[in-house]
């Protein structure tokens, strides 16, 4: 008897990836141009990896009261001050959580050791139950050479897969994934601004988990399609897309399903500290799928693929040597 084995995906589709390409398309264009507005008109909230200051977590038996901690801060004469209570389903009845941001003086560098043990006198005032297990700093220099060092590194990335998949398949292939890659990191932090969701260096690594992620979906999909390339010499381009899509969708959905059903339990149980890097990967883990079938393809369609290279093509533009069918 054969074995029974469970089926996502039915073992032949056929579904027509391209039947609303200019409106999927259009969306994912929308969402990029609409990402990089809100960056410039509202900003993202910059954890103190980035913006600089001094964040102190504190924990204590009674409950949060936002308002009685910024009167007890008040009188200190900080300069900018953001408390948070912090939620979390693995605390305990009695845990309660916050985040006491501290923006340094104007001209500098950083809070002083004063000021902080002053907050933290003027908190034990009003709670003297309540403790400080961690109280982190970063200086407005460093933050600003952090961001450089964030963009660089995403660019970084970006640039050595351009490069990867021109050398292994096509540049239009390469064009199309790196194209589906900047979709799916401006997209994510589009939507960390939307909800304001803290911006930080694990938030970056999240960033650049994305990105070998979704190009390790993109390439699958592309070494299928190459095979298919050389295999159907004569059937168009749009038709071998849908195909190559197709017979590697049970392979998507299974990646996708699986890294997802790991990414919830560590959203619910894993705890405040790690769960912005989590969002940010569940996020990208979805922008990743959707742009390898819907934007990434997309281009390669619009760039097209020289078939034959004893005579001009059909489909678009040349190739390169390195795209060569057969190599």
């Amino acid at each position: 008897m054969a074995a029974w084995r469970l089926r996502l995906v039915p073992t032949d589709t056929s579904i027509d990836f391209f039947r609303l390409q200019w409106i999927t398309f259009g969306i994912s264009v929308v969402a990029v141009v609409g990402s990089l507005l809100l960056w410039a008109v509202v900003g993202l909230n910059y954890g103190i990896d980035f913006q600089g200051g001094t964040s102190i977590r504190t924990e204590s038996t009674q409950a949060v009261n936002v308002e009685a901690y910024r009167g007890a801060l008040g009188s200190i004469g900080l300069n900018d001050v953001t408390i948070t209570e912090v939620f979390d389903p693995s605390f305990r009845a009695d845990q309660h959580v916050a985040l006491v941001r501290i923006s340094p003086i104007e001209g500098a560098e950083a809070v002083t050791p004063e000021v902080i043990l002053a907050v933290e006198d003027a908190l034990r005032a009003i709670d003297p139950a309540i403790t400080f297990p961690s109280v982190e700093s970063v200086g407005p220099k460093v933050s600003q050479e952090l961001i450089l060092t964030a963009l660089l590194s995403v660019a970084a990335a970006a640039a050595g897969i351009l490069v990867y998949v021109w050398l292994r398949f096509e540049w239009q292939f390469a064009v199309g994934a790196v194209a589906a890659l900047i979709h799916d990191v401006v997209v994510t932090v589009g939507i960390f601004i939307v909800f304001q969701i803290k911006f930080d260096l694990t938030i970056v690594a999240a960033l650049l988990t994305i990105l070998g992620y979704s190009i390790n979906d993109t390439v699958v999909i592309f070494d299928r399609l190459r095979e298919n390339l050389i295999k159907y010499k004569a059937t168009p381009l749009r038709d071998l897309m849908n195909l190559s899509a197709n017979e590697t969708l049970s392979r998507t959905i299974m990646t996708a399903g699986t890294t997802l059903i790991a990414l919830i339990v560590l959203v619910i149980f894993g705890g405040d500290v790690i769960r912005p890097f989590i969002f940010a990967m569940i996020v990208g883990v979805i922008l990743g799928t959707y742009s390898t079938l819907y934007v990434a393809k997309n281009i390669v369609l619009m760039l097209g693929v020289k078939r034959d290279w004893s005579r001009p093509t059909d489909d678009g533009p040349k190739g390169t040597q390195f795209g060569k069918a057969g190599v």
